[in-house]
């Protein structure tokens, strides 16, 4: 709840001082651009995460992350949760400016899309890992959650899918080196 609140100040102070559907105005308080940030300005990376274009975006990201982000809160812990979220974050911010830079069309960026896209490859991961416990019914529709996901990325205008796409890869990798149950020792009563 505390990254959510963040953003949802954040949001609010920006609404009061201008404009969050301009992307001039984002851009001037840390947005991320790909030329600036290849410049030398890499904090865009990090405070990209916390501003959205909008009432809407801001809504749409912060339901998300108040699902997902308790999921694997409760699961792997606060620590390891805000190290999924930043570096995943992190992780898919810098895969859409490199592809930015590749393909040559530069984009004013911001959101915490890439983020929750982490806790989701995470929850990904940690469900594949206990599978068993889940059930065929509930992977299947864990499946499709993500499909549907990553499918209106696609189909929305606007929306940075290396961003989404590096986000969830980035998640799921951090879990794979964060994520380790404790195995239960029983002991025999003789």
């Amino acid at each position: 709840m505390a990254m959510v609140a963040i953003n949802i100040i954040v949001f609010i102070v920006l609404e009061i001082m201008g404009d969050t559907h301009s992307a001039p105005f984002m851009l001037e308080h840390g947005a991320s651009y790909a030329p600036m940030v290849l410049e030398g300005q890499y904090w865009r990376l990090f405070t990209c995460m916390f501003l959205h274009f909008g009432f809407e975006h801001l809504a749409y990201n912060m339901f998300s992350l108040i699902f997902l982000g308790d999921i694997i809160e409760s699961v792997m812990g606060p620590v390891r949760y805000l190290i999924i979220y930043i570096v995943g974050g992190l992780g898919g911010n810098i895969i859409s400016v490199m592809l930015s830079m590749r393909s040559g069309r530069y984009a004013v960026a911001a959101g915490a899309s890439g983020a929750i896209f982490a806790c989701m490859g995470a929850f990904l991961y940690f469900a594949l890992r206990n599978r068993s416990s889940f059930g065929p019914s509930h992977m299947r529709r864990l499946g499709m959650m993500i499909m549907l996901m990553i499918m209106q990325s696609l189909v929305d205008k606007g929306v940075d899918n290396a961003a989404h796409i590096g986000g969830f890869v980035s998640g799921f990798i951090l879990a794979v080196l964060l994520y380790h149950p404790r195995k239960l020792s029983v002991r025999r009563i003789e």
